[in-house]
């Protein structure tokens, strides 16, 4: 594990993880706001030129802060990694000068967060603590008002992209199941929860608390609009 924070000098900047919420400005914690508006600089992931992350708080920046643009493809590993160190060297320039830094990460930072790759390469060094975000995962929960789990019920939050001997395992060992990253994966993950006899309580949401959300169920769904950023809910029961 990566730690060391007793080590860091007492004049170094702090780098912010902050959790900016799965889409909605409203959903942002008044602990995330303060770090980002106190922040001399504020770095965030850019896909394409665009950023769901600065887009969620761009009424909130102040005028005159610096900002980093992080080049990183949502592929990860070696195809991302010029991106995430490069933008390491400029953090750290500023976390040098005893200034701080607000890396924007849609949803929760370390929920399948992009501020993941950051944090391994700045803590032990640097001075980091992370703002909690709201999920993308509650956040479909409350699109469709319907609970996750309760009481003793187990849940599986599992990319789509795993083997379906991998699904199988986490739909038979869970109560409530959330398939993540859906996009390309869409029909066969679809097949497969029709093939256990579970379709009919299966649901998709898409880009959940933005003003393009989509709530359906899964039958309903053309596989050609499916995106990756959706995630499918599958109650096996409701908690009593």
């Amino acid at each position: 594990m990566v730690r060391g924070q007793d080590l860091i000098p007492s004049g170094s900047g702090t780098v912010y993880g902050v959790g900016v919420g799965p889409g909605d400005p409203e959903l942002i914690t008044l602990k995330a706001l303060k770090r980002i508006q106190a922040a001399r600089a504020v770095a965030y992931p850019v896909q394409k030129g665009d950023s769901v992350a600065r887009a969620i708080v761009a009424g909130y920046l102040r005028p005159g802060q610096d900002e980093i643009p992080i080049d990183a493809p949502m592929t990860g590993g070696d195809a991302a990694a010029p991106g995430y160190d490069a933008a390491v060297v400029t953090i750290a320039g500023y976390l040098a000068r005893g200034e701080d830094v607000a890396v924007l990460c849609e949803g929760d930072p370390l929920f399948y967060g992009s501020f993941i790759y950051l944090l391994l390469r700045l803590a032990g060094r640097h001075r980091v603590e992370v703002v909690p975000g709201v999920s993308s995962l509650t956040a479909c929960a409350a699109a469709l008002a319907l609970p996750l789990v309760g009481r003793d019920q187990r849940l599986a939050v599992m990319p789509a992209s795993g083997s379906d001997r991998d699904l199988r395992q986490g739909f038979a060992f869970a109560d409530g199941i959330a398939l993540v990253k859906v996009g390309r994966h869409f029909r066969r993950v679809r097949a497969l929860i029709e093939a256990l006899g579970l379709g009919d309580r299966a649901y998709y949401v898409e880009r959940a608390s933005q003003p393009v959300q989509r709530v359906l169920p899964l039958a309903a769904v053309d596989p050609a609009t499916a995106t990756y950023f959706a995630i499918i809910l599958v109650f096996k029961e409701t908690p009593s």
